[in-house]
């Protein structure tokens, strides 16, 4: 039994999901909500990463494009856009994804730093990666993703 419960305190559980069909992983306990976001509004003059304003349960969340976030192309065809609502200095965001994975619980032992050859623009907001059976999952640092988003909107 002690070696279970000294396997679970030195490991991680992450959220996977995919953007722009590379996998990440959030640190569950970043993660408040997984949901199909119902419409977005958009916000005049704010950063191009901030798609707009969403209602959740009554709460107004900021929804980010992970994918203009992370440098990439724009989303192609209809699928069904997904989210995760995270906190982040008493602001609700939803980080708008492509798909969700499953939760994976990992060795942080098998956490490395971020390879010499992830781009820069990603290396600026991960917090290291995981090998899993030939894929890379990067690690997203939370407060760095959204770092700085609450002075622009206040701005």
């Amino acid at each position: 039994m002690s070696d279970e419960i000294n396997a679970l305190a030195e490991s991680v559980q992450y959220v996977t999901v995919v953007i722009g069909g590379q996998l990440f992983g959030l640190p569950i306990e970043r993660v408040h909500d997984v949901f199909v976001p119902e419409s977005v509004t958009r916000v005049p003059l704010s950063r191009p990463e901030i798609a707009g304003v969403l209602n959740l349960r009554g709460r107004i969340v900021t929804a980010i494009d992970m994918r203009r976030r992370l440098h990439l192309p724009p989303r192609e065809g209809q699928n069904t856009l997904m989210a995760v609502g995270i906190e982040h200095k008493g602001e609700s965001y939803g980080l708008l994804i492509d798909n969700v994975g499953e939760v994976l619980t990992l060795p942080t032992a098998g956490r490395e730093p971020n390879p010499v050859n992830l781009d820069g623009r990603w290396a600026t907001i991960s917090d290291g990666v995981h090998r899993l059976n030939g894929q890379l999952m990067v690690i997203l640092d939370v407060d760095r993703v959204l770092g700085g988003m609450h002075e622009s909107l206040a701005a």
